[in-house]
Formats: structure tokens, C-alpha cells, sequence
């Protein structure tokens, strides 16, 4: 009984952490910050990568419309009627093949840059432009 009656005394004198149970908590709390900021990292790369490629075929897309129109010189920045906003897309063009009338065939040049990613195209048509890939692709030069 008085082992009982000494234990409860002991346990309601017991206020707050040992050092040992705080640092527990910060090796912890370390360890996942190691793990969770690369993986937080690569997660934005990847949006900035598919952003960049969506700003591409976005402006084929608006080409598609531009020729469709009968024009016949190539698409570039100066044909903002056709186009609300270039995203990230600095110095490109779009042209199209003699003959071809899809938009498979349009080939867009020129970079795009999302943030610290940058994109180089040469002549990739919108079907080299695949948005789950981080390779290059067929037309996809440099991604910085």
C-alpha cells in the first residue's frame, strides 16, 4: 500500500521532458526534414518541367489555329491575337512544313524557362512533346 501511495506521489512530481526524450524528438524530426525537402524539391522540378512543355504546345496549338486561318509565314511573337500569353517561351517560332495541314506536323524552336528550369526546343512537333517525360525527347535539346 505504500509502494502504491509513493508511486502516485512520484508520477504527479514529474513536469515536462528529459533531455534525452527532447532530443529524441529533434533526431526525429531531423531525419524527415532530410527526407521530405529533396523529395519536395523534385516534385516542383517536375511542375516546372510539364509547365514549361504545356507552354510549348500550347503555342503549337495556337499556330494550329493561325494557319488554319491561311497563313503561311511561320508563328512567332508578333501574333499575339492568337495567343493570350507565351508562359515562360522567350525567342521561339513556330512552323509549319509545306503540304502538311495537322497539327502533328507544326514544329516549334525556341526556349522555355519555368523558374531555375529551362527548356531548349528544335523543331519538336507537339507529338515529341511528351509532358511525363524528363529526357529528351526527339526534338528536345538541353533541360537545364
Amino acid at each position: 500500500m505504500f509502494k502504491k501511495i509513493m508511486n502516485k506521489k512520484l508520477l504527479k512530481n514529474q513536469k515536462g521532458l528529459t533531455l534525452i526524450e527532447v532530443l529524441a524528438v529533434v533526431v526525429i524530426l531531423a531525419i524527415i526534414a532530410v527526407i521530405a525537402i529533396p523529395a519536395i524539391g523534385n516534385i516542383i522540378d517536375n511542375s516546372r518541367i510539364k509547365g514549361a512543355k504545356a507552354d510549348a504546345v500550347n503555342l503549337i496549338n495556337a499556330a494550329h489555329l493561325y494557319y488554319t486561318d491561311g497563313a503561311t509565314d511561320e508563328f512567332n511573337a508578333t501574333k499575339k491575337e492568337y495567343y493570350d500569353t507565351a508562359g515562360g517561351a522567350k525567342d521561339w517560332k513556330v512552323t509549319k512544313p509545306a503540304g502538311n495541314t495537322g497539327t502533328s506536323a507544326l514544329k516549334f524552336s525556341g526556349k522555355v524557362i519555368r523558374g531555375n528550369i529551362t527548356i531548349t526546343f528544335t523543331d519538336a512537333t507537339i507529338d515529341d512533346i511528351k509532358p511525363e517525360s524528363k529526357e529528351g525527347d526527339k526534338g528536345i535539346v538541353d533541360i537545364n
